[in-house]
């Protein structure tokens, strides 16, 4: 297969996980972060990368929206959100981030392809997202892409689809959020 080819697998790949989102919980976390005070968004590796571009949309969209571990981000409390992308719902350094963050108030959210992980269990909201876990053994793939490719992808997405969602809701247009855009480069 070539270059093109592949894209265009990824591609179908994606529609088939964009179909699969279940809309409720879709809209439910999009209300969260609507009627919240500060967001704060955490994920390790790729799926840390997709929250990050998150955050920058949070921000462009009006949220006090932070990236935790980054020098400028400020404490977390009751009111606030964090916001947890991770795949396989163990990630040992995200769970420690849920469990600070409930003990002082803040709601959590996970996003995730197994809501019945550890964070799955602790977070008050899940969003379950298709995809494939960065080990797979045997059996029937769910993607030609390596790793956790798909997850991350669908990740992307699902949180653009959000701030598209959160967009509609607050009758915010692209003009109005550019004008939060970077304009010192």
């Amino acid at each position: 297969m070539d270059t093109v080819s592949y894209a265009q697998e990824i591609v179908k790949e994606l529609q088939r996980s964009a179909a699969q989102l279940d809309a409720a919980e879709a809209e439910e976390f999009a209300a969260l972060l609507l009627r919240s005070g500060k967001v704060f968004v955490a994920g390790a590796g790729r799926s840390g990368l997709m929250g990050r571009a998150f955050a920058m949309r949070l921000m462009h969209a009006g949220k006090e929206a932070y990236v935790v571990g980054e020098t400028v981000t400020p404490g977390i409390e009751a009111g606030d959100v964090l916001v947890l992308g991770s795949g396989s719902g163990e990630t040992k350094s995200l769970l420690v981030m849920a469990e600070k963050a409930k003990a002082l108030g803040a709601a959590v959210a996970a996003v995730t392809i197994a809501p019945e992980s550890t964070i799955g269990k602790l977070a008050d909201y899940t969003v379950k997202l298709p995809g494939s876990p960065k080990e797979q053994n045997g059996g029937e793939r769910a993607t030609i892409q390596p790793m956790a490719s798909l997850f991350e992808q669908t990740l992307l997405v699902f949180y653009d689809a959000v701030i598209l969602r959160m967009m509609e809701q607050t009758g915010q247009t692209t003009t109005q959020m550019f004008g939060k855009h970077a304009n010192l480069e």
